[in-house]
This record gives C-alpha cells, structure tokens and sequence, in this order.
C-alpha cells in the first residue's frame, strides 16, 4: 500500500469506534515473531502468512470461510 501499511492500518482501525467490534486477519508475508506480536497488539485477531501456491490460498480460504463464518460467534451488532 503506497504511503501506509498493514500496521498503520491496524492502528488506524483501533481508533474508530464503529470498527471495534470487526474481527481482523492479517495475510502477510512475514513470519518474524515482532510482526506477529504487533499485529495482535494492535487489534488483529488472526496471523496467517501468505502460502506459496494457489492451493495454499484456496486452503486458506475454506479454513477462512469454515471458521469465522460456520463456527464462530461473532457479538451482536453495533447499532
């Protein structure tokens, strides 16, 4: 993103009230421990790092998909 990352946008999520409540997963690259670490820190409720293939992303999805729309509980909406 020109001028602003992942983390800047994270931040910036954690400032808007109307925001609070939306569950976050970063898809990166970096596997370093201080990028994860920061990313949680900063609001995300999910790291994943960017497979290598396109089955790799296809796996991701359906795993996305499976838990955050079929199995989780998300809290009532923000009116």
């Amino acid at each position: 993103m020109p001028k602003a990352d992942g983390f800047d946008v994270l931040g910036w999520m954690q400032k808007q009230p109307q925001l609070k409540l939306l569950p976050v997963t970063v898809l990166t690259s970096s596997n370093f421990d201080k990028d994860v670490d920061r990313a949680y820190g900063l609001g995300a409720n999910s790291y994943l790092v960017k497979p290598s293939s396109l089955d790799g992303y296809e796996e991701i999805a359906d795993k996305l998909r499976s838990y955050w729309i079929e199995a989780n509980r998300p809290p009532s909406p923000v009116m």
